[in-house]
Formats: C-alpha cells, structure tokens, sequence
C-alpha cells in the first residue's frame, strides 16, 4: 500500500522492526509503547492501519480513553529506545524522559520529532480477538496467559514524514 508521501515505505518490513504506539488521554497524558504487529490497507473505502494492544499494557487505557493514536516509525539510531518502551510500562516509568522522546501534537495527536514516518491514525473500530473465533489453533500459543490483544482499526489521517 503506498500512503501519500512516501514513496519507498515498506510497512511490513518497518512494522516488523518495530514502531512506537503512542496514545493521548482526556487528560492530555501521553503513553508510548513499542508494537511490532500490524497491517495497512483498504478497509471500507478508507486507507486503514490496525494495531493490536493486550489488556494489561498501560498504553491501552489511552488507546480505549482517546480518539487517535499515532503510530511512529524510527531509524537505528532508536533501537535502544524501542526495546526500552517494548519492555518497561509508563505506571512505574517515564519514558519520553528516560529515552528522551520529544513530541508535539499535531491535529492533536503527538508525533515524535525524530521519528523519520509517523501515521496519525483516528480509531473507527475496535474489537477483543477471541479464543473461539481462531480457525487455526497455531497462534494460540501467543496467548498462554488468555491475554488477547484488543485489535483497533484506524483510518489514516495524516502522514508526517521527516
């Protein structure tokens, strides 16, 4: 799929590097974690990203209470701090500080000003993926636990790039 300017975006090969999942509060809190699944396409005659949050990661308590979430993607020079926010939660830590993660809110979402492509992304659906709904029983042991992802489909809004 090819968003608008950027012409030689991979987003499967990026996603599966790693991007930084960040979401806005009512309060105007900010929470980021790293994600590493998801698809772009077609989706109801929209250009559409899903992404997928379990229960437990604090980022999913912004993901349900805002509207947009923004989906950013870096270079190398960031590994460090994607493994950082893929491991460690914003209850006991901040992580903007400790990686020092700059942002500002653009349509109201935040985009990191080092990020070389950020998706701003409006939920339009979300919905528990479900143990009964699996017609192969091999993804299932990502789910030990019973922790299903919440899988948020989300038009794309806007697309900065660096």
């Amino acid at each position: 799929m090819k968003l608008s300017g950027i012409s030689k975006f991979n987003f499967t090969k990026e996603i599966n590097k790693g991007a930084l999942l960040t979401a806005i509060n009512k309060n105007g809190d900010v929470n980021t974690m790293t994600v590493s699944w998801g698809q772009c396409g077609i989706l109801w005659g929209r250009k559409v990203c899903t992404v997928y949050v379990r229960p437990q990661r604090y980022t999913y308590e912004f993901c349900e209470d805002g509207d947009t979430v923004t989906l950013s993607f870096f270079g190398d020079e960031r590994r460090d701090t994607l493994a950082f926010c893929g491991t460690k939660t914003g209850r006991d830590v901040d992580k903007f500080e400790v990686c020092s993660l700059k942002y500002d809110l653009i349509n109201g979402a935040p985009v990191f000003s080092d990020a070389k492509v950020t998706l701003i992304l409006k939920k339009l659906y979300a919905q528990d993926l479900k143990r009964e709904c699996f017609t192969n029983e091999s993804p299932l042991s990502s789910y030990k636990n019973g922790d299903f992802h919440r899988a948020y489909i989300c038009e794309i809004i806007d697309v900065i790039t660096k």
